[in-house]
């Protein structure tokens, strides 16, 4: 999964230490995937995944909308071109301040999944539009989330009559089935829960006219998964059988998707060893671990592909660690992962499919160590 300019740069600029190098080719063409698959949705890059600002200028200039979780990625998909009609604040969890400023920052489209949080709209950005989050089960994501975000379906057409009281625009709903979601069909229970408040409100005289279907767009791992292609289709299909001709405006928020692919890990073998004499399960530690950037790890929800400079060679199961001075930073021990036993300290790896979610998760000097060095490239 590293192109040959990730390859080139490796070996020409030797960068020292743990680094993510991403190739802005490699998400071009990602961009131009989704607008193939779903041609009729809005994109809205989910700005959480990798806020590089050569990654935001790129997709700005492709015509890329922006979904932003804070005030400070507001300001940052602002300073990458994007105009404020084209960003959304997707966060159901905000400060009403912060509210107030992404409002006059130009800001009109806020998500909400509780009347508490359609209330700070209404006060501090009287006027604007809201959608309103609604729980999915995430099943089949490698990744799920968790209650934290939305309500009920039920629940939601009471949030979303309260907004329209209120005087805000009641726009429509929301979901998210799940990152690293793998089952196509994930959206189509979302898109029944969808229709259903659409009908609900309609018979009231509030006239929903938007689905944010979300991420959950994967990148691959150590298996396959499904081209953009086919989530098109099958996501145009359920829109079709729920909405039937009426279909709504759409947004999708490709975040992993978009950049997961384009990345990858430059790392260091720093030790090998056993816990004891009769162990057979080496223990290799890498010069980066969960708290310099693969968080993502946690639980062994996502396994990254790790290429060596001795692949080909016979393997064997290892138990992958980081550096830090923290039990914690274990990545791999309960499914062991195999490494060839040619293996040595000094050796570097290369772990891909490392775009997303790696820099943003990076913690800062923890045990001193720098946070994860960037190159877009």
């Amino acid at each position: 999964m590293a192109t040959q300019r990730i390859l080139d740069f490796l070996a020409t600029r030797r960068p020292s230490g743990p680094c993510l190098v991403v190739d802005l080719d490699v998400i071009e063409d990602n961009y131009k995937a989704f607008e193939r698959a779903l041609p009729s949705a809005k994109i809205y890059y989910a700005v959480k995944a990798n806020p590089a600002p050569e990654i935001l200028r790129m997709l700005a200039g492709l015509g890329s909308s922006f979904d932003t979780a804070s005030v400070a990625e507001i300001e940052m998909a602002l300073d990458a071109g994007a105009s404020a009609d084209r960003i959304s604040y997707g966060n159901t969890i905000k400060k009403e301040r912060d509210v107030a400023r992404a409002f006059e920052m130009g800001i009109r489209l806020f998500a909400v999944d509780c009347v508490e949080e359609v209330e700070k709209i209404a006060r501090a950005a009287p006027g604007s539009r809201v959608f309103c989050r609604v729980l999915a089960d995430g099943e089949g994501a490698e990744w799920p989330l968790s209650r934290k975000f939305g309500c009920e379906p039920k629940m939601a057409v009471d949030v979303l009559r309260h907004a329209h009281k209120l005087g805000i625009e009641a726009y429509g709903v929301s979901f998210h089935v799940g990152s690293q979601q793998c089952d196509l069909d994930a959206w189509d229970k979302a898109l029944a829960d969808a229709k259903g408040v659409f009908e609900a409100l309609e018979k009231e005289g509030i006239v929903l006219k938007l689905v944010n279907m979300g991420g959950g767009f994967p990148t691959r791992y150590l298996k396959d998964v499904p081209t953009a292609q086919a989530y098109g289709e099958a996501i145009f299909a359920s829109l079709s059988r729920h909405f039937g001709n009426r279909l709504p405006e759409t947004i999708i928020e490709p975040g992993r998707g978009m950049v997961g692919n384009a990345g990858v890990i430059k790392s260091e073998v720093v030790l090998i060893s056993k816990k004891a004499d009769n162990d057979n399960v080496r223990w290799v530690y890498l010069d980066i671990g969960k708290f310099g950037g693969l968080a993502e790890t946690m639980d062994e929800a996502i396994r990254y592909p790790i290429a060596t400079p001795h692949d080909g060679d016979e393997t064997a199961p290892c138990i992958l660690a980081g550096p830090t001075c923290d039990s914690a930073d274990v990545m791999y021990e309960k499914t062991p992962y195999p490494l060839p036993l040619s293996l040595t300290i000094g050796d570097e790896v290369l772990i891909e499919g490392t775009g997303a979610y790696t820099t943003t998760y990076s913690a800062v000097a923890f045990n001193g160590f720098e946070p994860l060095r960037a190159y877009v490239i």
